[in-house]
């Protein structure tokens, strides 16, 4: 038995328990049921459970979504354009995000696939020592997709 001050109170049958909860106006609650003899605790339990609900909530809030950022590419992109587009993943990058790059096949460019493939690792090299590769460049039908993710610090 431990009192609403923290004190340990030994062993005492549960009608004593009980009569101690009531005369100081709390709840006696199980703690450990399991164990022999189960331990109990003389306290207010809806103040518990209020306190519980809380400290769940600031949990929630503290708890960083990581969101998945896309950037979108073309098999004949120009060099300044994947400068402005490495730039943009980058930023995602740094606030914590992971980073979907993809690269739409149109006509011809479905006979070549590995060009685009080619174009995915030129621009993962841009990103050397900021991003970590999830998922290799694939193609998957008319896309190409691949998976970055922050560097760990």
């Amino acid at each position: 038995m431990i009192g609403a001050d923290g004190q340990q109170l030994g062993v005492m049958s549960s009608h004593e328990a009980l009569r101690l909860a009531e005369e100081s106006d709390l709840d006696l609650v199980k703690i450990s049921p399991t164990a022999n003899p189960p331990v109990c605790k003389i306290m207010d339990y809806g103040k518990y459970k209020f306190d519980l609900g809380k400290k769940e909530k600031e949990n929630r809030r503290n708890q960083k979504m990581v969101e998945l950022k896309e950037v979108r590419l073309s098999m004949t992109i120009d060099t300044n354009d994947l400068n402005v587009k490495s730039r943009q993943a980058q930023k995602f990058l740094e606030a914590g995000n992971k980073v979907l790059v993809s690269i739409r096949l149109r006509g011809r460019q479905n006979a070549h696939p590995s060009l685009g493939i080619d174009v995915m690792n030129k621009f993962f090299e841009m990103l050397e020592g900021k991003a970590v590769l999830d998922k290799k460049p694939s193609s998957e039908g008319r896309n190409i997709t691949m998976v970055l993710s922050p560097v760990k610090q």
